[in-house]
């Protein structure tokens, strides 16, 4: 993945329709995996209601750009949009700052878009548009919840803390590199 990024893009599986295909998406696209993995990550750092509140906004805006990209309605630099994504997720990981749950909520539904409208925009043709969503909101939802289970689960260690700014500090630096190729 980090020899070759363009590799590790979303992408669909092949034959595959409805549900599965966007299932798939986020899944197996390795840039819409960290982000959204991240996404669950940070809701975790930061506690409280956020733990749902920002995977929540999220998935609910990502399915506003998925509309969107079935619609083919045009966004400048999808993919750019994607890639920062990781890249800023990674960083707000590893600066282990609070954010206020409202601006947390802005920035992941910043980035959602995104997604969204590169899941709704490789939507293959003979997909039907209410599965193949219903598959890439829960396919993103599924990789939410393993990365708080993931922050939860390493904040209870003694040193879960700095492992999380460090896998952060990792995930910016996947997302600097997809930038930069």
């Amino acid at each position: 993945m980090l020899i070759l990024p363009n590799l590790a893009y979303a992408h669909t599986v092949p034959g595959a329709g409805g549900f599965m295909s966007g299932f798939s998406h986020p899944v197996l696209g390795f840039d819409h995996l960290l982000a959204m993995l991240s996404v669950g990550i940070l809701s975790a750092q930061m506690g409280g209601k956020a733990i749902w509140k920002i995977p929540a906004t999220f998935v609910i805006v990502m399915l506003i750009g998925g509309i969107l990209g079935m619609e083919d309605v045009q966004l400048f630099s999808v993919e750019l949009g994607i890639i920062l994504s990781v890249l800023a997720l990674g960083l707000s990981i590893a600066s282990e700052k609070k954010f206020p749950a409202f601006l947390a909520m802005l920035f992941v539904g910043f980035f959602a878009i995104f997604h969204g409208h590169a899941h709704g925009s490789e939507m293959p043709y003979l997909a039907k548009p209410m599965y193949y969503a219903l598959g890439f909101v829960i396919g993103t939802a599924v990789i939410h919840i393993a990365g708080v289970f993931i922050g939860l689960i390493l904040l209870k260690l003694k040193s879960g803390a700095q492992l999380l700014r460090y896998l952060g500090a990792g995930i910016a630096g996947v997302g600097f590199h997809m930038l930069v190729m």
